[in-house]
């Protein structure tokens, strides 16, 4: 798949409160549902690993990526309340990730800077 240069991906694992995995798990098909929709949503997967949940999800520019946050807001706000939000990552040009950071640095993640890679 030939990717844009713009793409930025969001990283979020979750970790859910004992006895809550299966209430996160409900929430699953409710976010791809949604994503589903996105314009500028290249890809929407989530992993489970034992206890941990991994979203993995790619987008057009800043704008996918600010555009599906305004989206899925409600679910996530439902989502943070069966589970803790361990760890969250952007990844993506640097010029992209300054266009997230105002809006989404109070979540307090870790901002990967695109240095070089192959494309396809």
């Amino acid at each position: 798949m030939n990717y844009p240069r713009n793409v930025v991906t969001i990283h979020p694992y979750f970790k859910p409160h004992p006895g809550k995995l299966d209430a996160f798990k409900s929430l699953l098909l409710k976010f791809i549902g949604r994503a589903s929709s996105e314009e500028n949503c290249i890809f929407y997967e989530f992993t489970i690993n034992g206890g941990t949940v991994f979203c993995r999800e790619g987008y057009k520019g800043a704008e996918g990526a600010l555009a599906h946050l305004d989206n899925v807001g409600d679910l996530l706000d439902e989502a943070l309340k069966l589970a803790e939000l361990v760890r969250l990552e952007f990844h993506g040009p640097a010029e992209e990730l300054d266009k997230l950071r105002v809006r989404c640095g109070p979540l307090n993640p870790d901002w990967f800077v695109l240095e070089c890679g192959v494309q396809r």
